[in-house]
């Protein structure tokens, strides 16, 4: 989808009957459609094709003859079976990047198993340092590792066409969902990797920043992030507590985690004297970072999103006006987005077949042999 709201001619191969699984993940459904598939498909032409039969492979094969990029996310073996893995793929076309996307990768002991985002998420520890220390692990309320997996892919394939322009040749870019989660970790995987320190579920405490977390007030809740000295030192004035800055349990970011549990005694019945408008206003004055929890709704009326030209709303192929969330990529002088709604399955496959040299009467003949 990216690469579609970057001016890329993205073409969706889906089997001929049931499309995308994602297409019957609901409800909710938007005039028959899923919710799900809408907000990951739109800027694509939908092409069925029964990759089991030879005219299916070889039409196939000629977009492959005529594209520069292929993403596939079967199981590892699965696109070799059908005589279409990245070896066969080279041949056809040697300036092919070709993108792989699976659980495990594709040289792995797992490679052939299936799995899901939910799988992944607990198999990269992800949900055991998500949740409060006494609850039981969390999934991330967003499907993390599948969008990441995506993110990463795009990425891939930027640098695989920046190479061939001084190769000219493609490569094989091979994504994992668990390599792509754990390389999110971050600070968290390195504690692990260099020290005997347990790495566990805080709840919405930051392990190695103090105060960077949510607080009750009087009438909510926010998230406050002191993130440096000079803010701890703006934090206790607009808290109305300048000592705490010089008290030595505090003084230092190090010193207050430390001394966490005592600092927590403090502040939280302090956070609790105030409702979060009050304590916003004062903490914005003060230039210390802190938030609203916003539902999804709320956050997507956020006045900065509107300036962000962050929302955008398309025509839907099934009628009617689609909004959906755009591209987050901005650069001077332009801007990409949504063009085109998520298509209707099917929808482009006369359009597609037509322009690689077919009549009417064969795509119509296709049609009844089950090939589209």
């Amino acid at each position: 989808m990216k690469l579609a709201d970057m001016g890329a001619d993205v073409v969706k191969i889906e089997q001929p009957g049931r499309g995308d699984d994602s297409r019957g993940w609901g409800p909710p459904f938007v005039h028959g459609e899923s919710a799900y598939f809408l907000s990951v498909n739109r800027n694509k032409r939908s092409l069925t094709l029964n990759l089991k039969s030879a005219q299916g492979k070889r039409v196939l094969q000629e977009l492959i003859g005529l594209c520069d990029v292929l993403v596939e996310n079967f199981r590892a073996g699965v696109m070799k079976s059908l005589g279409f893995g990245y070896r066969d793929v080279r041949r056809m076309n040697p300036r092919m990047i070709y993108c792989s996307i699976s659980g495990y990768g594709q040289k792995s002991s797992k490679s052939h198993k299936p799995t899901y985002d939910l799988i992944i998420q607990g198999e990269s520890g992800l949900m055991d340092v998500t949740g409060f220390s006494k609850g039981p692990p969390l999934k991330a309320g967003i499907s993390l590792a599948d969008v990441t997996a995506g993110m990463l892919a795009f990425e891939g394939i930027l640098l695989a066409l920046i190479d061939r322009e001084w190769t000219e040749k493609g490569r094989h870019v091979d994504i994992s969902l668990l390599d792509g989660l754990l390389s999110l970790f971050a600070y968290q995987a390195q504690i692990a990797l260099s020290t005997n320190d347990t790495v566990s579920r805080k709840g919405n405490r930051h392990p190695t920043i103090t105060p960077y977390e949510t607080f009750a007030a009087k009438d909510g809740y926010l998230n406050v992030a002191v993130g440096s000295e000079s803010a701890w030192k703006s934090f206790c004035s607009a808290a109305g507590r300048k000592e705490l800055a010089s008290d030595p349990r505090f003084r230092t970011n190090a010193e207050r985690v430390k001394h966490r549990a005592a600092l927590e005694r403090i502040l939280v019945p302090l956070m609790k004297s105030r409702k979060v408008a009050e304590w916003i206003r004062r903490l914005e004055r003060a230039d210390v970072p802190a938030g609203r929890i916003n539902s999804i709704r709320d956050a997507l009326r956020l006045t900065v999103l509107r300036e962000r030209k962050m929302l955008s709303t398309i025509p839907r192929a099934a009628g009617g006006a689609l909004r959906m969330v755009g591209s987050p990529f901005s650069a001077a002088g332009w801007r990409s987005g949504a063009d085109s709604p998520p298509p209707r399955l099917g929808q482009h496959t006369r359009e597609i077949l037509v322009d690689l040299g077919y009549t009417v009467s064969q795509i119509e003949t296709f049609g009844r042999k089950g090939i589209v």
